[in-house]
């Protein structure tokens, strides 16, 4: 059981602490933020250190470090905060649920956060910092670049790549082969049949509402 110090003290961190507490080889000792962003000494009974500090308090030869945050800025806080994290020493913990589909060859990078139920073929790549949330399907001989943020329930199919710092929504279904760039948003319902260069954005109409109020309607 190695120690380790979560970066975060939002939903997710709160979350991934239960994750590794509950599935993992790893004990969360602390949590750590930038100081303007910390409101309380402790955070899920543990400790929470300015991250100005963490080095002196957890040190890298003796704790691992994980940052749990969100997609916030298509990936880049969390992303400088993984590099924040290597520059001071540590090691970049990952988490992969024992509840996912996953196979001998499975290969992904630092700071994953891979939770349950999803499934992962073989050559499939994950690279750093990529969070899969639950459901998903990744296809064979796929790759997904670092710092990409995936919801739940996409459909990725086999040979595709997804580029850095993307965002794909819940179930968004990609086709085979397809490449989607760098720093692309892919909404939540697209159905990405095409290449899609860099920076771009998918963005599905949401279904409309009915003109016909629930309390006319005879059944359902």
């Amino acid at each position: 059981m190695k120690d380790i110090v979560l970066f975060g003290t939002g939903d997710i961190a709160a979350l991934a602490c239960r994750y590794f507490e509950w599935d993992s080889p790893y004990r969360v000792a602390a949590f750590t933020a930038d100081t303007a962003y910390i409101e309380a000494p402790e955070f899920m009974d543990r400790p929470v250190v300015p991250f100005e500090q963490v080095a002196e308090a957890f040190p890298p030869d003796r704790f691992g470090f994980f940052v749990a945050l969100s997609y916030s800025k298509l990936n880049r806080l969390r992303a400088e905060r993984v590099a924040a994290a290597r520059a001071l020493g540590y090691g970049l913990v990952s988490y992969v649920s024992s509840r996912a589909t996953t196979f001998p060859d499975l290969d992904h990078g630092e700071n994953c956060f891979i939770l349950e139920d999803n499934t992962i073929q073989p050559f499939a790549k994950i690279g750093h910092n990529v969070t899969l949330w639950s459901g998903n399907h990744i296809g064979h001989h796929s790759t997904i670049e670092d710092d990409v943020f995936m919801s739940s329930h996409v459909v990725v199919s086999g040979g595709v790549r997804i580029g850095q710092g993307s965002f794909v929504g819940v179930n968004a279904t990609l086709r085979d082969h397809v490449t989607i760039g760098r720093e692309c948003v892919i909404g939540a319902g697209a159905l990405v049949l095409e290449d899609q260069a860099d920076h771009g954005v998918l963005a599905p109409r949401g279904t409309e509402r009915s003109p016909v109020p629930s309390t006319r309607l005879r059944r359902i």
